[in-house]
């Protein structure tokens, strides 16, 4: 299915994957609101609403930029209602903001383990709970979140358990909506990078030192691949960007290494069994 004249409601757009997902949508001829809470430009890091409201209507596409916070409900009921307002409804909710801490538990302020639940599970609730009166008078209604394959191994807890609580809230909250609304003709699905994503939060984290990442573009090629799909057959997915472009048939995912012929480096969530279905080479530490 095309693109062309539906709705996207896409959270934390003003840089990064969201960006990216806004951007190539709009080549497509969506109609895109952003919904962030950069609207000034910041010090050390690019992109503002307003910077990428320009770029989706350069692309080809219409553009709403909304400031405001997936924490805070009247910002988040506001913006939608402001989107259906302005183009006529809601066809696509992307929740794509997102709070990374990686701290043990000793680490980790209370004041760091809210923010971490606020954003990444909260959030992503209450951007559906909003966003579904709306969407369920579409024709091919989506919602789409960036989070992990569900995975109960130890091994993505010890570390830094808040942040692995926050996005597996994310990963359920998917389960459990595409479960309540697989009869309503709403596909809801997560998408996770299977390598790590040249965006800032890789720079701060300094991963660039321990190996090749990917550009934004396959997670955005990836999502736009799955809420183009029929809303009645393709609900309760949890892929992967690789796995999700190799449904459509792409085998050679080059094009997108920053540095081509690296090692990439494996994302966060990313289980043996998952590593086994691909040809990736990954870095080893």
């Amino acid at each position: 299915m095309s693109l062309k004249d539906k709705i996207l409601f896409i959270t934390g757009a003003s840089r990064g994957i969201g960006r990216e997902i806004a951007v190539r949508a709009a080549a497509q001829g969506a109609k895109v609101a952003i919904f962030s809470k950069t609207a000034a430009p910041h010090p050390k890091l690019p992109g503002t609403i307003y910077t990428v409201e320009r770029e989706i209507r350069e692309a080809g596409g219409q553009a709403l930029a909304i400031q405001g916070d997936v924490r805070d409900e009247a910002d988040v009921k506001r913006a939608i209602g402001q989107c259906v307002e302005t183009f006529g409804g809601l066809d696509v909710l992307i929740n794509n903001a997102a709070a990374i801490s990686l701290t043990p538990t000793l680490d980790t302020p209370m004041a760091r383990y809210d923010l971490l639940h606020d954003i990444n599970a909260r959030g992503v609730y209450l951007c559906a709970q909003k966003a579904l009166p709306h969407l369920l008078n579409s024709a091919n209604a989506h919602i789409l979140t960036i989070a992990p394959p569900l995975d109960l191994d130890p091994k993505w807890f010890g570390p830094h358990l808040a942040h692995s609580l926050s996005k597996y809230a994310a990963s359920l909250c998917t389960l459990g909506l595409a479960e309540e609304f697989k009869d309503h003709g709403v596909a809801v699905n997560a998408l996770w990078p299977l390598t790590a994503i040249a965006t800032r939060a890789y720079d701060n984290h300094d991963a660039g030192s321990q190996g090749a990442a990917r550009t934004p573009a396959i997670m955005a090629d990836a999502a736009l691949s799955m809420i183009s799909k029929p809303a009645r057959d393709y609900t309760g997915y949890f892929k992967t960007d690789e796995q999700a472009l190799r449904d459509d048939g792409v085998t050679d995912f080059s094009a997108y290494a920053t540095h081509p012929g690296a090692p990439l480096i494996c994302d966060l969530y990313i289980s043996d069994a998952l590593k086994a279905e691909t040809d990736t080479v990954f870095h080893t530490p």
